[in-house]
């Protein structure tokens, strides 16, 4: 049997993220976030399924750092609820600090790396009243918390993550409506991704102001979720555009400032005419913002599931003939996140999971190479990868092999481009535990552990014995 290693030192670990795990969101001076909000809108996709519970890790957080070391888990990625953090966007609030304060004794002291990351999409209600991520203030009020925890916690933690999947907050949130909070207002969300970038920018430069680099063990970087767009019908010239656009508005839209300090010229023309409060979006940047938003970072964070393979509208077809994850399950009508011209997304042939996402990790390798060959990109960990699937517990096990085969295909293929130079220092399973998922709610499992959401028993799928096995041998067979 062929064997393939990973380098030493490689970085085995599980995700998770604040608000779909925690529950107690009304424990110690928290207030709502944007999220609490909008699964209480009627016509929302998760109308009345709540997080106040969650998986109650905010009461469970020992056993559950415990159930982590028993799997060999090395590191332990995580977020912290900025409105537990600073209630309402505004002062620090000791008491909710103080669970991230034991959370990360509790991993050190196990031996499991934190892995943090500041913002994972739970903005605090109050400043969406004022505006949210539309209000370049917000960025402001992102700066003063980030430091707040870095006060806290930054003699025991050595990397930093400013965002995740900021493509998510901003076109889901207030270009698409499908996410939080729910804004459905055109060009908003190249606003929204701006602001967003300028506070990473902010708290990148006051780390670096503190002494943050890693030549003094002390790293920080962004998590994104580039996709890969190729057209539906490369024949059809309204295909290889809506590719472009899709591409545009996904990766490039930050991709660009991040790497090349500046916004990608098509994206401009393709939101021509386009206004936000009466003003193109080019009015909000201003100037110093790019020099920011580019400082050079340690690492990036690349989250991946699938790639995309648009249609340009119309399209003639059948709605059985597109995937379904792309049809939201919802009364409220919803826009594309993509604003202008709208695209749909046909089914190519490819297998799909349970929550009809196309399998394509060849296309994992192609994205992964692709940053490495156009930006240049700073060593990458990949902090999301997993698969939503049906999982039933039987006899007191479950028997996930969908999950394994799916993470180990995309293992295979980020050794492809590690092979090709790309340089890969770490891998987190999406996720820990079974939770709330953002579009879906409790009915879809992600997790190498299954929650029983009535008792909270907390059970190893046999992905999680089988990914403890492969984290501790540091190498993946070939079959």
């Amino acid at each position: 049997m062929t064997i393939r290693e990973f380098p030493p030192g490689f970085l085995w670990g599980a995700a998770a993220a604040a608000y779909q795990i925690e529950g107690a969101v009304h424990a110690d001076g928290r207030t709502p976030s944007i999220w609490d909000t909008f699964v209480t809108v009627p016509g929302a996709i998760l109308h009345g399924d709540t997080a106040d519970v969650a998986c109650e890790h905010y009461e469970r957080m020992p056993q559950d750092v415990a159930l982590m070391k028993r799997l060999g888990l090395a590191s332990y990625r995580f977020s912290l609820a900025w409105p537990r953090v600073c209630p309402d966007g505004g002062a620090l609030n000791p008491a909710g600090l103080d669970f991230y304060r034991r959370l990360t004794d509790e991993l050190l002291d196990t031996g499991i790396t934190p892995f943090p990351t500041l913002y994972h999409w739970d903005l605090p209600q109050a400043l969406e009243d004022r505006g949210g991520w539309t209000n370049r203030d917000t960025a402001y009020r992102f700066l003063d918390y980030a430091m707040a925890v870095h006060d806290a916690l930054g003699d025991r933690i050595d990397s930093w993550t400013t965002l995740n999947e900021p493509w998510c907050s901003a076109f889901m949130g207030y270009t698409g409506g499908g996410h939080a909070p729910g804004r459905q207002e055109g060009v908003a969300g190249v606003v929204a991704a701006h602001h967003l970038l300028l506070g990473h920018g902010l708290f990148v430069d006051a780390f670096r102001g503190r002494g943050g680099t890693a030549d003094r063990g002390k790293t920080v970087g962004i998590t994104l979720n580039p996709t890969v767009a190729d057209p539906f019908d490369p024949s059809r010239e309204e295909d290889v555009d809506a590719a472009r656009r899709l591409d545009g508005f996904h990766n490039r839209v930050f991709l660009d400032p991040l790497f090349h300090g500046k916004y990608p010229d098509d994206l401009e023309s393709d939101t021509d005419g386009m206004l936000f409060d009466a003003k193109p979006w080019q009015d909000f940047v201003l100037d110093g913002d790019l020099e920011l938003i580019s400082r050079p970072l340690d690492f990036l964070g690349v989250n991946f599931y699938h790639g995309d393979v648009p249609a340009a509208l119309p399209y003639d077809a059948q709605p059985g003939e597109l995937l379904g994850s792309r049809i939201e399950h919802s009364s409220r009508p919803r826009q594309s996140p993509y604003p202008g011209a709208g695209m749909v997304f046909p089914r190519t042939g490819r297998p799909t999971t349970d929550r009809d996402w196309e399998i394509d990790p060849v296309a994992f390798t192609r994205l992964l190479v692709r940053l490495k060959d156009v930006y240049d990109a700073p060593p990458v960990y990949i902090t999301e990868n997993g698969v939503m699937a049906c999982d039933v517990v039987e006899d007191g096990a479950v028997h996930d092999t969908a999950r394994q085969r799916f993470i180990e295909q995309h293992l295979h293929a980020m050794l492809d481009a590690m092979d090709r130079g790309v340089d890969v220092r770490g891998y987190f399973v999406w996720s820990f535990m079974d939770n709330f998922e953002w579009s879906y709610g409790f009915a879809h499992r992600f997790g190498l552990v299954h929650v029983d959401y009535d008792t909270q028993v907390r059970t190893p799928k046999d992905s999680a014995l089988w990914f403890s096995r492969l984290a501790a041998q540091n190498r993946l067979p070939v079959a």
